[in-house]
């Protein structure tokens, strides 16, 4: 119990800092480019989960052997696209029908899929 707890604080920390280069990432794209949200959360979250695979693998999951990296980043990247579409859902929703600021839907969409984003690694890449 005490490593989940452990691995748990590494991933939140993890999430943070991902969090914080796919929210800056996206209010620059957003706020002083001027590109249109949806895009713009494109691509910081996809900024974000190139960062956040690389602390992620060597900070706070355990990684498997060199046969399984392949089919591993192969799970992640399904898992991601599948995250980028929830977050891009959630977006959505916030914005054009509950009416949400982009900003504030953006932490929304990242707090639920971060969620997501842990329990499917957890469950289908690690298996520990």
């Amino acid at each position: 119990m005490k490593n989940l707890i452990n691995q748990i604080v590494k991933f939140g920390l993890v999430g943070i800092i991902s969090f914080l280069i796919d929210y800056g990432v996206f209010w620059f794209l957003h706020n002083v480019i001027g590109i249109y949200y949806l895009f713009a959360n494109a691509c910081s979250f996809s900024v974000s989960v190139i960062v956040n695979y690389i602390l992620n693998l060597k900070y706070v999951f355990i990684s498997s052997e060199e046969a399984n990296k392949r089919k591993e980043f192969f799970i992640y990247i399904v898992l991601n696209i599948i995250g980028l579409g929830f977050n891009q859902l959630i977006m959505k929703l916030c914005v054009d029908f509950v009416k949400i600021a982009p900003l504030i839907a953006k932490i929304i969409a990242t707090g639920v899929v971060m969620i997501y984003n842990f329990i499917s690694r957890k469950i289908l890449i690690e298996k520990h």
